[in-house]
């Protein structure tokens, strides 16, 4: 299952690849200038350190209530010689469908961490109170200053789970999330020279 599910998403990053090569971007010098970076095969090969760190970027931006989550988290997993293609999936951990529910929660974490574990609030938005609208759905009243420091805190946390879950996750199947690209091709050779057996002279 893991092996189909990496085949996958090597035929994704293929087409990917093909469409930033398309020649609409080649007439434009600057843009391709400035996406250099991102046609480096090791930001899109699933390796442990990328693949951690471009899941760290992305659920980060994702507990950010702004618009071009997906960009912001491709660009920044790009400085960072993170995974782009994981950076931007996991922005979905946000959607249409879970951003009330997940903003919501976020005003809650925030009231915990002012009221129950004694961090500072905010000061000028602790006291304002807003109602979103995602949408077309209005939601309940939140406090401003709440749901500032729920949405960074959720933020940070989740960036630095990302990367003990991928480093277990990589203990249990090296094949599939090996600790570096180089080590798995290294290992595709001695494989296939075992495969050979002794050359006679």
């Amino acid at each position: 299952m893991a092996a189909g599910l990496k085949r996958r998403y090597l035929r994704l990053v293929r087409r990917t690849f093909r469409m930033l090569r398309s020649p609409r971007l080649r007439r434009h010098p600057w843009l391709l200038r400035l996406i250099a970076p991102i046609f480096s095969r090791e930001l899109w090969h699933p390796c442990r350190d990328t693949v951690a760190t471009g899941l760290a970027v992305g659920l980060f931006a994702a507990m950010l209530p702004v618009p071009g989550q997906m960009i912001l988290a491709a660009v920044v997993a790009m400085k960072l010689r993170g995974n782009i293609a994981i950076a931007a999936a996991a922005c979905w951990v946000t959607n249409p469908f879970t951003q009330l529910f997940v903003m919501r929660q976020q005003e809650l974490f925030g009231k915990f961490l002012h009221k129950d574990v004694g961090l500072p609030e905010i000061p000028l938005v602790s006291n304002l109170e807003g109602a979103p609208k995602i949408i077309g759905i209005q939601l309940e009243s939140m406090n401003v200053g709440n749901f500032i420091t729920g949405f960074f805190m959720s933020g940070i946390i989740l960036f630095l789970c990302a990367f003990p879950l991928v480093y277990f996750l990589s203990a249990l199947m090296p094949k599939v999330l090996p600790k570096s690209r180089y080590r798995r091709a290294k290992a595709i050779i001695i494989k296939r020279k075992k495969k050979e057996g002794p050359q006679s002279d």
